[in-house]
C-alpha cells in the first residue's frame, strides 16, 4: 500500500515540474495534486502525449480531455482575443465558443458585430447568427438571413443551412416548408444532430409512428457509432427520445 502511496506521489511530482517548466496553466498543479493519480493521468493524456505521439489524433484526444476538466477554456481565450484585437475572426470564434456554452445572446451579438464590411455576407456568420437567433425564439428574425444565404449560391444551401431553415419554418408555424428541410437535412448531414431535430418535429406535429421509426434509426445506427463519438450521439438520441415519449 505504501510503495504504491509513494509512487503516486513521486509520479505526480514529477508531473508538477513539468508543468513549471513547460509553463502550463497552474490550474494543472492543483489537479494533479489534488486528484492522485487520475489528475496526473489526465495530465499526460492531454499534454505530455500529444508532445510526443504528435498527429492529428493525439491532438484531438488531448483537446477532448481539456475540454472535459475545462469546458471554458476556450471561451476565455476567445474573449481574451476580442479583448486584445476586436477583428472579424475573434468575434467569430467567441461567437462560436459562446454558443457551445448555450450562451446564445452573447453568441448573436458577436456574429451580428462580426458581420460588416466585406464579411456582411459571409454565409458561416449568416448561419452562425441565424441558429443563435433560433435558440433566442426569435425566429422571425433568424428565416431572412437563412433564405437570402439559401439565394446566394448552391454552394450555400448546405445540410446545415437547410436544417436551421426547417427548425425556423417548423417555429413560425409552417409545417410544409420545415418538413421538406428538416427531412433532407436528415438524410444529408453527417452524425445524429439532423436526424434527431426531424424526430422531434415529428413528434410535435402529431406524427407519432413516424417519429417512434425515425428514433430506432437512430438506436440502430447509434449501436454502430465508435465510442469517440457515442457521447454527443447519445445526447442527440436523448433529445429524440423525449420529444418521442
Amino acid at each position: 500500500m505504501f510503495p504504491a502511496i509513494g509512487l503516486s506521489l513521486i509520479f505526480s511530482i514529477a508531473l508538477c515540474v513539468h508543468v513549471v517548466r513547460t509553463h502550463q496553466q497552474m490550474y494543472w498543479l492543483w489537479i494533479i495534486l489534488a486528484f492522485q493519480p487520475l489528475g496526473g493521468l489526465v495530465y499526460l493524456l492531454a499534454i505530455i502525449a500529444p508532445e510526443f505521439l504528435g498527429g492529428a489524433k493525439a491532438r484531438r484526444v488531448g483537446q477532448a480531455a481539456r475540454d472535459i476538466l475545462d469546458p471554458q477554456r476556450e471561451y476565455r481565450a476567445a474573449t481574451q482575443a476580442v479583448d486584445d484585437a476586436p477583428t472579424v475572426a475573434n468575434r467569430a470564434r467567441l461567437a462560436a465558443a459562446a454558443s457551445g456554452l448555450g450562451k446564445h445572446a452573447e453568441a448573436e451579438r458577436m456574429y451580428a458585430e462580426a458581420l460588416q464590411g466585406m464579411y456582411a455576407d459571409d454565409p458561416q456568420l449568416l448561419l452562425g447568427r441565424a441558429v443563435a437567433l433560433i435558440e433566442l425564439d426569435r425566429a422571425a428574425e433568424a428565416l431572412p438571413l437563412l433564405e437570402g444565404l439559401s439565394a446566394q449560391s448552391p454552394a450555400a444551401r448546405t445540410p446545415n443551412v437547410a436544417l436551421a431553415m426547417g427548425r425556423a419554418y417548423h417555429a413560425l408555424g409552417r409545417q410544409t416548408e420545415a418538413d421538406t428541410a428538416l427531412r433532407w437535412a436528415a438524410a444529408h448531414l453527417p452524425g445524429f444532430e439532423g436526424m434527431a431535430r426531424y424526430a422531434v418535429f415529428l413528434a410535435q406535429t402529431g406524427r407519432k409512428e413516424e417519429a417512434r421509426e425515425a428514433l430506432a434509426e437512430i438506436d440502430k445506427r447509434l449501436a454502430k457509432t465508435h465510442s469517440h463519438f457515442r457521447k454527443e450521439a447519445r445526447g442527440w438520441r436523448d433529445l429524440a427520445a423525449n420529444a418521442v415519449g
